[in-house]
C-alpha cells in the first residue's frame, strides 16, 4: 500500500477578530453610548425640573396653611435672578429655598410674589405662573386668583 502524503497548508488560521472588525464594533458601541447619554441627560433635566416645581408647590401650600392657621396674611416671594423663593409671614421668613443651587434650574414668574389671606384665599387680583426650566425641560406651576395651585 502506498500512502500519498497530503500537502500541508502554507498558512495557519488563528481564531479571533481582525483590526477592522474591532474598529467597526467600537464605533457602533460609541454611537450607542452617545445616544444613551443624551437620553439620560434629558431624563435628568426633566427630573430636576419636576423636583423644583414640587418645591414651588410645597412653598405655596405652606404659605396657605400658615395663613389659615395663624389667621393672617402669608406670602411667597420669588427672586428670578437668583432662582430662589421664600415664604414670609409678617417679618418672619418661614422657608427659603435656593432652587437654582439645589436643582440647577432657572426660574421665571409673572409676578414677584403671591399672598394668601387668613381665610386661605389668594390675596390680590392677578394669577401667577411660575416656570421652572433646566435644559430643554420645563415645568409650570399656576396659581389662580383664589389661590388654587395647578
Amino acid at each position: 500500500m502506498s500512502t500519498t502524503a497530503r500537502p500541508r497548508p502554507l498558512t495557519r488560521v488563528y481564531p479571533g477578530t481582525t483590526l477592522p472588525e474591532l474598529l467597526v464594533a467600537l464605533t457602533v458601541a460609541g454611537i450607542l453610548a452617545a445616544l444613551a447619554l443624551r437620553g439620560a441627560a434629558r431624563w435628568v433635566d426633566e427630573a430636576r425640573a419636576r423636583g423644583a416645581a414640587g418645591d414651588v408647590r410645597s412653598a405655596l401650600a405652606l404659605a396657605r396653611r400658615v395663613a389659615v392657621l395663624r389667621g393672617e396674611r402669608a406670602a411667597v416671594r420669588f427672586d428670578t435672578a437668583r432662582a430662589t423663593l421664600a415664604v414670609h409671614r409678617g417679618r418672619d421668613t418661614l422657608l427659603a429655598r435656593a432652587l437654582g443651587h439645589l436643582h440647577g434650574v432657572r426660574l421665571s414668574a409673572t409676578r414677584e410674589s403671591t399672598a394668601y389671606a387668613g381665610d386661605g384665599l389668594g390675596y390680590g387680583a392677578a394669577n401667577l405662573r411660575v416656570v421652572v426650566r433646566r435644559g430643554a425641560a420645563a415645568e409650570t406651576v399656576t396659581v389662580s386668583r383664589l389661590g388654587r395651585v395647578r
